[in-house]
């Protein structure tokens, strides 16, 4: 007889689970959170070090002054490293800053009266007078001499640290320019502004910061009782105080600025 279908021994299914208990289920996933973030701030310490003193300096200032409302110190674009945020009240400081600076320079002493700072409505007025025979420019030339470009440089340097818009005059006597090709002094005043300008830039300043490049021949001179003197040859670089407005800028004509 067979046996009947209630004999039959049961069949028993084992199912094994996959994955840990979920006792430690998310426990790595902190510890290599942990580990990745110790990586990030050990590389930023290397690569600190590694950069230069400028960086470290606005680094350090944007945890000093987040809101960038102290010395503009790794906040913004608007400044880096020791930046001065110039206006009218604080524009003796970059004054004196310009000539601790130009004190350091080798032949300061002998070129100290071809360098004039004033402070004027629409800002600091570095003026680098001429003299007979050429000292910053070639003469008849937009060339920058030896002397010229160490003083524009370290002026470019300096500059590069302040917020501040520049502008860049052109100047010339009224002896007329030897030239058969139509080139006259107003060419040469704009130029020699120009390749002011450029060194500038070279030393560190941002080409935004040049607001404007102006060339003026011999329609104002320093010296008006000497259209010949060798000063009437210059170039002059304004800062602009941080608050002048557009309308002041475009309102100071020649008028304005032969008082200066």
């Amino acid at each position: 007889m067979g046996s009947s279908p209630s004999s039959q021994p049961p069949v028993i299914v084992i199912r094994k689970k996959n994955g840990h208990g979920g006792h430690h289920g998310g426990a790595w996933k902190v510890a290599y959170a942990d580990f990745v973030t110790a990586m990030m701030a050990l590389f930023i310490v290397l690569w600190l070090l590694a950069s230069s003193e400028e960086v470290q300096k606005a680094v350090g200032g944007y945890f000093q002054d987040p809101t960038g409302t102290g010395k503009m110190q790794g906040s913004t674009n608007a400044g880096v490293g020791d930046a001065l945020s110039i206006t009218k009240d604080d524009m003796a400081k970059l004054q004196e800053k310009l000539a601790s600076a130009m004190r350091e320079l080798p032949e300061m002493k002998e070129l100290q009266k071809n360098v004039k700072m004033t402070i004027t409505q629409e800002g600091l007025r570095i003026e680098l007078l001429e003299k007979e025979g050429g000292l910053w420019f070639e003469s008849g030339s937009s060339a920058l001499s030896l002397t010229g470009r160490e003083m524009v440089s370290m002026l470019g340097k300096q500059l590069s640290q302040m917020p501040n818009k520049l502008v860049i005059e052109g100047h010339t006597d009224a002896k007329p320019y030897p030239s058969l090709n139509g080139y006259t002094n107003w060419d040469l005043s704009t130029e020699r502004a120009n390749m002011a300008r450029r060194l500038l830039v070279d030393a560190g300043v941002r080409p935004d910061s040049v607001a404007q490049i102006r060339g003026f021949a011999d329609m104002q001179l320093r010296n008006k009782s000497d259209p010949f003197d060798p000063a009437n040859r210059r170039i002059t670089v304004i800062v602009q105080y941080r608050d002048i407005g557009p309308t002041k800028v475009a309102a100071r004509g020649p008028a304005e600025a032969a008082k200066h």
